[in-house]
């Protein structure tokens, strides 16, 4: 978390995003909006070329997460700011040496990176979501492709009702289900399969109540497939939908990883998992309802936004306390 003290007050939030692409730093003003932090900055990492076979971390990958969390430290000091919630996701958390990462990272840098656990990681995309839309959009479930997770969250208040993670991500399904530039017919069908029928048994309890829920993507996956299959960049709402995004899905199959990069929307360092991605969207999509809208903030905006409201990061939900 980061606070500057002013006369005894928390004048400011913030939150240092360690993920498999970059680590973030977000500062917001205390009554403030993640519409307008107060500062950003942006350090580039590819933690999923330094995941070895055996799901470890490379030197290589701990020395990045080390100079990313160094510049960090950095800038925040240069603006004053005296403490950072440093915030690790699935790329570390999952890794099998995640303690090691951690620990390494502390004794260069002084800063111990902090895990969520993926169900208040689910519960958070919830909080940013019902933000977003506010109370007039009704009850929501939520989805969010990560690269080792998928997080699902349910309900018609404030906080969530339901949470779920799944192991699904976009990136760990590319690792372990479609590891070659260009997969086969049978590989995919085997993991359009698999992912339907994990998300099927994750929201079968709950499928009679979610049914009326009008679906809410929170992750960048779901935006940019929302943009291959036709959505206008730069516009405040958007839409994907199973039926065009099943158009693309054979087409992603037959292409490789430089030929995807070039299509509207898919960025250079998702495209070897874009067709992964695509294939956890379909199953979402199917079990949901067919729609998504999708929403630019996420788990590292509810996190905010909790904060701002004075609420510990890793504060159990309801329903974990009951």
């Amino acid at each position: 978390m980061v606070r500057r003290v002013v006369a005894g007050v928390t004048a400011q939030v913030g939150v240092l995003d360690v993920g498999s692409f970059s680590a973030r730093l977000v500062v917001l003003r205390r009554g403030g909006s993640p519409l307008e932090p107060l500062l950003t900055h942006q350090t580039k990492l590819r933690l999923d070329r330094e995941l070895d076979s055996s799901g470890r971390l490379s030197k290589a990958g701990i020395a990045a997460v080390t100079a990313a969390v160094e510049a960090a430290n950095t800038v925040a000091a240069k603006h004053g700011v005296s403490h950072v919630y440093p915030l690790a996701t699935s790329s570390i958390r999952d890794a099998r040496n995640a303690d090691a990462v951690v620990a390494e990272v502390a004794r260069a840098t002084g800063t111990e990176l902090k895990f969520l656990s993926g169900r208040r990681e689910a519960e958070l995309a919830y909080v940013a979501a019902r933000r977003w839309y506010g109370a007039c959009a009704g009850p929501l479930l939520v989805l969010d492709i990560g690269g080792g997770t998928v997080e699902l969250a349910a309900g018609g208040d404030e906080e969530a009702g339901f949470a779920r993670s799944l192991p699904l991500g976009a990136r760990s399904m590319t690792r372990d289900w479609l590891p070659h530039e260009m997969a086969s017919p049978k590989r995919i069908s085997a993991l359009r399969a698999h992912v339907l029928d994990e998300v099927g048994d994750a929201l079968h309890d709950v499928l009679p109540l979610i049914r009326e829920h009008r679906a809410v993507g929170c992750s960048k996956v779901l935006g940019q497939l929302a943009r291959l299959a036709g959505a206008r960049p730069q516009r405040t709402t958007s839409e994907l939908r199973l039926d065009d995004l099943r158009t693309w899905i054979p087409r992603l199959a037959v292409m490789p990883a430089a030929r995807r990069a070039e299509l509207p929307g898919i960025s250079r360092v998702r495209s070897h998992q874009a067709l992964a991605g695509a294939i956890i969207a379909e199953a979402l999509l199917t079990v949901s309802g067919g729609q998504v809208s999708i929403c630019p903030w996420s788990t590292r905006e509810g996190l905010l936004l909790g904060m701002l409201d004075g609420r510990s990061p890793g504060r159990p939900s309801k329903r974990d306390a009951a």
